[in-house]
């Protein structure tokens, strides 16, 4: 995978992504909006925060339009797991980050017309490595695109090495995630939309500045599934919610590619699907 703009390593590394389209085919894509509608209809099983579904009501896109989106759908759904360990975003990851990758997290975004993004911020914030190797990837299942709240990126913006701080904002733009500050780029010369078509991926540094815009569209969704890997070499101090302890090395994990170095620890499962909060009252509290 080379081009005149350099190797898909050369371009991580210089500008913190890179984007490769068709990595998913659409058959594929066409199973996972089906197994969203599943999720979401509580058929995969429990997920915090998911309004029932009345016994035999066959789930559509009107009960997918209920939510912004679901943490962890790896926990409930084969295929979602399937496609987070898939061969060819695999065979990515371990040109980008290591041989050997695991994955801690999965949320699966609906974001239908009229549904907000999310503020700028690095992943690395919230899931700490001790390698700096955290890796998004942000699966499109439908065409993203500026209208209706693809990705916006700030190249080279993961080349610093800082996690800048995080604050509050007062945007309904945005979800009730807080939003980063006191970096030294230009958002509006700076930031540059990353649209994607269905099956298409892109790949993101952890400390790559990174937000999306409400859905501006009339009608229709903007759905992705988004999975956080990192190198399997590097331990994992991390908790998703407050209510949770911190872990020195957080062991509910998934191998994505090669070995688990620390497989004598064995693994846990603590994580829990729960729907992603739209507004701050709507957070979990300790």
């Amino acid at each position: 995978m080379n081009s005149k703009n350099g190797s898909l390593k050369e371009r991580y590394q210089r500008d913190g992504f890179v984007k490769i389209e068709g990595l998913l085919s659409l058959d594929e894509v066409e199973q996972l909006k089906e197994e969203a509608r599943q999720i979401c209809a509580g058929r995969r099983g429990e997920v915090e925060g998911l309004e029932p579904l009345d016994e035999g009501v066959e789930p559509d896109d009107s009960i997918v339009a209920r939510y912004l989106a679901i943490h962890f759908p790896h926990k409930l759904s084969p295929l979602v797991l399937d496609v987070v360990k898939h061969e060819r975003i695999a065979a990515v990851l371990t040109q980008l980050v290591s041989p050997d990758v695991k994955c801690m997290q999965s949320m699966m975004f609906m974001k239908h017309a009229g549904k907000p993004g999310q503020a700028w911020h690095q992943d690395e914030f919230y899931i700490h490595t001790r390698d700096r190797s955290l890796c998004g990837v942000w699966i499109a299942m439908d065409p993203a695109t500026r209208e209706n709240g693809c990705l916006w990126i700030i190249p080279g913006s993961h080349q610093p090495g800082i996690l800048w701080p995080m604050k509050p904002h007062e945007s309904d733009e945005f979800d009730a995630g807080e939003v980063s500050y006191g970096w030294p780029f230009d958002e509006k010369k700076d930031a540059i939309p990353v649209e994607v078509d269905p099956g298409g991926v892109v790949f993101f540094n952890g400390y790559t500045l990174h937000c999306s815009h409400r859905n501006q569209t009339r009608q229709g969704f903007r759905r992705a599934l988004v999975n956080h890997c990192m190198d399997a070499r590097s331990w994992l101090p991390w908790r998703w919610d407050t209510r949770l302890a911190m872990k020195e090395d957080m062991r509910d994990i998934v191998m994505v590619a090669g070995k688990d170095p620390y497989e004598y620890k064995g693994t846990e499962d603590l994580n829990v699907p729960y729907v992603r909060p739209e507004r701050p009252e709507d957070r979990p509290t300790a």
